[in-house]
């Protein structure tokens, strides 16, 4: 079985050489790279993203003049009363003599195997070539610029600022410093936390000479140029330190200076082998199209996917660009990914750019685990326990009780806007939960989940209210985003809750904690009021039965059982279960991005895997961008990260105590394979399909104990073999 499974997964790759670069370019697969034949002119459609989590950039690929828009992640205004909103950091442009000469055999493209933006084109007979990526491990920007013909490169590079900071340039370094002191933003007093801020450029010259003047720097007749661009804040994330630590100075300086001391040849290396033991550890084949359909440029291929033409490779390639830009967003020692991952370049941008709780920052993260990304849940974590305090003690004002929660538009400090979304912080908790059930870390759960979880009990054992009959109900609430009714039982609020004490006391027994407090919590569970069937079939969105069959709200909020909770299945619940797809059909398929992938995520869990990949089309079709961004309109990453999601729903399911295998596959994916998928209970799947049929699986542990399985129609259970996780090539 493992020899069929290998040659199944086998990955290939080739080593693409250019003349123009003295540096041999990394492995590269061309099912994994985004590419396109003239440079980006807007932002949102075109740019290319890249981020090590903490620093990102929106790169452009121009010839003669060249646009980097940066961000650095705890660039917020705001405070611990109000949400204040995500800002754009600032630009950098490289303006090259000569430039307005039209390039020939340009081609630029966004290599998601290995995090390298490269763009190629000749001009004046000469072959240019240049390389961006985001380090992790040195936590710069790297930007280089190389030509086959000695002494071609001369221009001047500028660093401009979004907030009007000082620009400085002598030697070879641009400093731009800064401060939001006095911002306003949206709201009409200055806010409470006014963060500092400072970026620098490092400007390395191979030949000729740099000179600097007037706030930028010259280069004249040189060989190549490499850039190092740092930035940060003199953000701390400790509520007790008031959210500031030291100026970001010498931190900005000292990581500038030592990716400059290194050969750019390490700098490189170090990146690539950081991302590669992230992201080569799953490997997804759907299969592929024609040359005709897959070798023309991806806006192209996007454009053509759009009329009709069947691409399950441009489906595969859109999954892993989902785990692309959550390793490029969300990494350890960092802040969440926000509405727009790391991305801005305003600072008015949609929605403030924050962390909205109603459904997308919890998004954000349903492909985490799944997709083998634990590591990039972490900063979800840090972000609710550095806000827990300003919670509990806007929660407590609000409405007199223990633990907390949010309201809808949340922001760096803990200060929160528009309304109260009571719920918010339990479905929070479900996220907290899925992340031990993937990975069966216990510590984690002793020391971060099990507290929250705890601290949002007690906030529903304040609030839940009996009826005559003595069903605990929460008190009047609205469905989100559903304005028009707000009262009592609202099945949002009644599944949350269910979840939150389910898990909650699954967490008890499992760390061996408070019998009492969960004998506790299993007694009020059973009292919850549970999801109620309507009138005409549908599962009730209030408790009163009062829902429309006219009604296509882009919100489906009454559903979060369904997913991605686990109290309603057809395997348990067929009625529950039926009543879910009345509403969904009757709600219809979703206009924006991220309604659209959250209804992709619904069909899988109810084992229709032709209403998924219509979903999935729909979203690809209609929703995702020339550059790969998800449109809600406008862009908003949940629907990129709802995607990939939806793909593991439909490959492979875990919530209901056994492993699925290919529980919703669609006829348009009859053959493949995929590698390195995680299911709860810690384990990792491979497996391989033809004819929709699995011809070979292996799940293994790191720990080796019995498993159910579910695969082609019968359930074994088998003892997983001890696996030690190996990045694919």
């Amino acid at each position: 079985m493992k020899t069929i499974l290998a040659l199944a997964l086998a990955v290939t790759a080739f080593v693409q050489t250019l003349a123009a670069d003295p540096l041999p370019p990394p492995a590269r697969r061309p099912d994994l790279v985004l590419w396109y034949d003239k440079p980006a002119t807007r932002w949102e459609q075109e740019a290319l993203p890249i981020g090590n989590g903490r620093l990102g950039a929106m790169l452009f690929g121009g010839t003669g003049s060249d646009h980097i828009q940066f961000n650095e992640s705890s660039l917020w205004i705001g405070d611990e009363n109000v949400t204040g909103s995500y800002q754009a950091f600032g630009d950098l442009t490289i303006e090259f003599s000569g430039g307005d000469t039209p390039a020939t055999s340009y081609h630029r493209e966004l290599d998601i195997a290995n995090a390298m933006h490269t763009v190629t084109f000749e001009l004046n007979g000469v072959h240019f070539q240049r390389e961006a990526f985001a380090s992790h491990p040195d936590q710069v920007l790297v930007f280089r610029y190389a030509a086959d013909k000695p002494g071609t490169l001369s221009g001047r590079i500028s660093l401009t600022d979004m907030h009007g900071a000082k620009i400085s340039a002598t030697g070879d370094r641009l400093m731009a410093v800064g401060s939001l002191a006095g911002f306003k933003g949206r709201d009409k007093d200055p806010y409470n936390v006014a963060l500092s801020y400072e970026s620098q450029v490092r400007v390395l010259n191979e030949g000729g000479t740099l000179q600097a003047a007037d706030g930028s720097i010259a280069f004249e007749n040189a060989n190549s140029l490499i850039l190092i661009l740092s930035a940060g804040t003199d953000f701390v994330q400790d509520a007790q330190k008031k959210w500031r630590g030291p100026l970001p100075h010498q931190v900005v300086t000292e990581r500038c200076d030592a990716a400059a001391a290194k050969p750019y040849e390490k700098v490189r290396a170090d990146h690539l082998a950081d991302y590669r033991a992230l992201f080569g550890r799953v490997a997804l084949d759907l299969g592929s199209a024609s040359p005709e359909v897959s070798s023309v440029s991806t806006d192209q291929r996007i454009a053509n996917y759009r009329k009709g033409a069947a691409d399950p490779g441009l489906e595969a390639l859109l999954f892993q660009h989902g785990r692309y830009l959550l390793i490029s967003s969300s990494r350890p020692g960092g802040l969440p990914a926000n509405l727009q991952g790391l991305w801005n370049h305003s600072n008015r941008p949609p929605w403030r750019c924050d962390f909205h709780s109603d459904v997308n920052l919890e998004m954000n993260y349903w492909p985490s685990d799944v997709t083998n990304l634990s590591d990039c849940f972490q900063p979800f974590t840090d972000y609710l326990w550095s806000i827990r305090g300003v919670r509990q003690r806007a929660t407590a004002e609000a409405f007199k009780t223990r633990g907390w929660t949010v309201r809808g538009e949340n922001g760096l400090f803990g200060g929160a806007t528009w309304n109260w979304l009571n719920a918010g912080s339990a479905w929070y908790c479900q996220n907290l939960w899925d992340h031990y059930a993937f990975t069966g870390d216990t510590e984690y759960l002793r020391t971060r989940a099990y507290p929250m979880l705890k601290e949002v009990c007690e906030f529903w054992q304040d609030m839940l209210k009996p009826r005559a009959d003595g069903k605990l109900v929460a008190p009047k609430d609205f469905s989100p985003e559903q304005m028009g009714f707000s009262e009592e039982g609202c099945t949002f609020d009644q599944e949350l809750v269910w979840d939150l004490f389910t898990n909650t006391i699954e967490a008890s027994t499992v760390l061996g904690v408070d019998a009492d407090y969960r004998a506790k919590l299993t007694d009020l569970k059973s009292k919850l009021l549970l999801p109620q069937i309507g009138k005409w079939g549908q599962l009730q969105e209030w408790m009163t039965d009062r829902d429309s069959p006219k009604d296509t709200h882009r919100h489906t909020s009454h559903l979060v059982g369904l997913y991605p909770g686990r109290q309603i299945a057809p395997a348990i619940t067929p009625e529950l279960a039926a009543a879910a797809r009345v509403s969904l059909n009757a709600r219809g398929d979703a206009s924006t991005g991220w309604g659209t992938a959250y209804r992709a995520c619904y069909w899988p869990r109810l084992l229709d895997g032709e209403r998924f990949h219509k979903l999935a089309v729909q979203l690809l079709a209609h929703c995702i961008l020339p550059n790969g961004f998800d449109s809600c309109p406008p862009f908003q990453i949940d629907g990129n990260f709802g995607y990939t999601a939806a793909v593991c729903e439909a490959l492979v399911q875990s919530h209901l105590g056994e492993i699925h295998l290919l529980p919703a596959l669609p006829k348009a994916w009859p053959t493949g394979s995929v590698r390195g998928l995680r299911a709860r209970g810690g384990f990792f799947v491979d497996m391989a399909w033809k004819d929709g049929v699995v011809t070979a699986y292996h799940i293994t542990a790191c720990t080796p104990r019995e498993v159910k399985v579910r695969v082609n129609g019968a359930v074994k259970s088998i003892t997983s073999e001890v696996c030690t996780p190996v990045s694919i090539p």
